[in-house]
């Protein structure tokens, strides 16, 4: 990966509707040129997939909650189905320290929460944070040309 295909990354992270010629033309490429770079920086596995960014509350989800899970003795593997399986939680990251899991849930209401975090509370401990606002949405880190 050089500085050109780092270009093209920032480039469709900030616009993934981008057209290709377009993109050429701030990287000083043709078309094609950026669609071969794409190609290669997809099967290195730079680039896993695209797609869009929603916008969470006209989706009917006002609220956002961070959810730390600390399965019981012997729950670990039934408690990350568990996350899995229920689609309301947008992310999760296994994590050192107190707790194994921090995820991410999407509600409409802070009822929900009791309808989703109940069914944990046989094998896990959950403590929940509500998100007041974000201060900015997930962001690439600087990019670096592969050395």
């Amino acid at each position: 990966m050089d500085q050109t295909d780092c270009r093209i990354i920032e480039l469709l992270d900030a616009d993934g509707r981008l057209s290709l010629a377009d993109i050429g033309k701030e990287v000083d490429l043709t078309g094609p040129a950026v669609g071969e770079r794409l190609r290669h920086l997809r099967e290195q596995g730079y680039i896993t997939g695209f797609g869009a960014r929603l916008d969470l509350r006209a989706l009917g989800y006002s609220i956002q909650a961070l959810v730390r899970i600390k399965p019981r003795s012997g729950q670990l593997h039934a408690v990350e189905k568990m996350i899995q399986e229920q689609p309301r939680f947008m992310s999760c990251d296994r994590v050192t320290g107190d707790d194994c899991y921090v995820t991410r849930l999407a509600i409409a209401d802070v009822s929900e929460l009791d309808d989703i975090l109940l069914p944990f509370h046989e094998r896990a401990e959950t403590h929940t944070s509500i998100v007041k606002s974000s201060i900015f949405e997930p962001r690439l880190p600087p990019l670096r040309p592969a050395r």
